[in-house]
């Protein structure tokens, strides 16, 4: 196994890690909006702003964890292109080497065509895989993008729990647990970028 598909294979499998944990904070995320609403509503007027901001916290968890689960898929897509990549180069090697070794003899022409073909086959897998990177890169800033909302809204949060009286503490704590989840999430999918950025450009 090459360097490269090595590093491929690790990196795939570092980046559903790290969606897994992503999952788990968008459900928690989902979780907090929840109290919150309830925490909302039996505060009546006292959190009349407050109950719309729990609309937007869950559907942007909902939708995190939609985006998520399509990136999973993803990166199923590039953990199997990574093993046809694996297959493809090892048998190039194996027909330039075949080749090299019929170097002078009388059938040693018939050897160029398989290897440009296994040649091919390899360098389109590759292309394929770049191309996948790309796309998932774009999911993941999807992703940021939530994380980065997710932030406002728990700034907003946090201003009108002020106005909240007795469920002040409540409220603040939905916003610092939905700061603090879009964070981690931030901080997951930015290392996923980092480890395929590499791909994109290489």
């Amino acid at each position: 196994m090459t360097n490269q598909t090595k590093s491929q294979f690790i990196a795939v499998a570092s980046i559903t890690s790290e969606l897994s944990a992503v999952m788990v904070v968008a459900k928690e995320i989902s979780l907090a909006a929840a109290n919150a609403k309830a925490i909302a509503f039996r505060a009546g007027d006292k959190a009349k702003g407050f109950q719309p901001i729990t609309d937007f916290i869950n559907e942007l968890a909902k939708e995190t964890i939609e985006l998520v689960t399509n990136i999973n898929i993803y990166a199923l897509v590039l953990y199997r292109l990574t093993v046809d990549e694996f297959q493809r180069t090892a048998a190039y090697n194996k027909f330039e080497l075949a080749a090299k070794m019929a170097e002078g003899a009388t059938y040693a022409k018939s050897m160029q065509e398989p290897v440009d073909h296994a040649k091919q086959s390899m360098q389109d897998c590759q292309r394929q895989f770049k191309r996948d990177v790309s796309q998932l890169l774009g999911q993941l800033e999807a992703v940021m993008h939530h994380a980065r909302a997710a932030r406002v809204i728990a700034a907003n949060s946090r201003i009108e729990a002020s106005q909240a009286g007795e469920y002040l503490q409540s409220l603040q704590a939905v916003a610092e647990s939905v700061d603090k989840a879009a964070h981690t999430i931030h901080d997951n999918v930015q290392r996923c970028r980092i480890a395929l950025s590499v791909y994109r450009n290489s």
